[in-house]
């Protein structure tokens, strides 16, 4: 009998643009759309957002999210 073990990949991006909740909001909802993706945070002072995924994420991908919410994945 084996046990699967369930590992999540957690990834920070820098995201230039970012000045305010609303900001956080729309990236992080964004990138949540993502397949695999499980949280988002968004933090507008630094520009970080940490994600948590079950498997690696395409960065492309993840630019193209952030593209869409307006802001700029550095």
């Amino acid at each position: 009998m084996t046990a699967e073990t369930k590992t999540e990949l957690t990834t920070v991006y820098q995201v230039k643009g970012m000045t305010c909740g609303h900001c956080e909001g729309a990236v992080s909802s964004e990138i949540s759309e993502l397949p695999g993706v499980s949280s988002v945070t968004a933090v507008a002072s630094t520009g970080q957002v940490t994600v948590v995924s079950a498997a690696p994420l395409d960065e492309e991908a993840v630019r193209v999210a952030v593209d869409e919410a307006g802001y700029e994945l550095v």
